[in-house]
């Protein structure tokens, strides 16, 4: 005879997940178990149907991000002595020794008030931020929600607020609670050396869902943020520039010219 088992519930599963393996503790949130765990899975079906040494390592990383979602250890946070664990929610901004921080910077020839306004316009943003598909800014001028690109063709969304702002110097903003990505940032506008214009200095901070794996991963699909500020601020600086975007979409390749 055939024992049945009874079924499981998602607070009793979540338990067993919260436990994590044997001889190993728990350093992982949650909110990341439950995305590595989900991310890990298609990408692991994805890298298995490819059929090739590529796709075989993407099913590697598949399955290491499932390990990671259903024993809840992650070895890089225990090697680093991280958790998440302890989080019981997203965080309104990144915690301190925590996420990944990114600074990217440019010289822009215009002064810093008009890179300002043009910045501030958050709902123009997605104009020159090429990863962003679109800002829509409250009533009140300081609360506003983000849709952003996100690795496979997916997106990721997130409310933010402002929480200190110097008209024509700088803005910094940080997630709300409750959003799918915890991040924090600022830009500050100075005066470049020599009279060349304005210093554009982008600082962001932000935990990854799936946690610093996540970021890997993203690095891997070409949507990794330090990329993204980079590519980002160079398209602001020919919008303001010139007036206008430089692209190569659409024209004859002359690699061999």
């Amino acid at each position: 005879m055939v024992a049945v088992k009874a079924p499981i519930s998602r607070e009793v599963a979540m338990g067993q997940l919260h436990r994590g393996g044997a001889g190993q503790g728990v350093n992982v949130g949650d909110t990341e178990r439950w995305a590595s765990a989900l991310s890990g899975g298609l990408l692991a079906l994805y890298g298995l149907t490819q059929r090739t040494v590529p796709g075989y390592s993407l099913a590697a990383l598949g399955g290491a991000l499932m390990y990671r979602g259903v024993t809840g250890h992650c070895h890089v946070y225990g090697a680093l002595g991280a958790n998440t664990a302890e989080k019981h929610s997203p965080a309104a901004s990144v915690a301190a020794g925590s996420g990944v921080k990114v600074i990217r910077k440019v010289t822009i020839d215009r002064p810093a008030e008009e890179l300002y306004r043009e910045f501030r316009n958050f709902e123009g943003l997605p104009r020159f931020l090429r990863h962003l598909v679109s800002v829509k800014t409250e009533s009140d001028g300081r609360r506003s929600h983000w849709v952003a690109k996100a690795p496979a063709g997916m997106t990721v969304e997130w409310d933010a607020e402002i929480i200190n702002e110097e008209p024509g110097r700088m803005i910094a903003w940080r997630s709300l609670e409750g959003s799918t990505i915890a991040t924090a940032g600022s830009v500050h506008f100075d005066p470049a050396p020599g009279g060349r214009g304005t210093e554009v200095t982008v600082t962001l901070k932000y935990d990854p869902p799936g946690g610093k794996l996540g970021s890997w991963l993203a690095w891997m699909f070409g949507e990794e943020p330090s990329v993204q500020v980079a590519d980002d601020l160079r398209h602001f600086k020919q919008m303001m520039e010139t007036g206008e975007i430089a692209t190569t979409h659409g024209q004859p390749s002359c690699r061999n010219c």
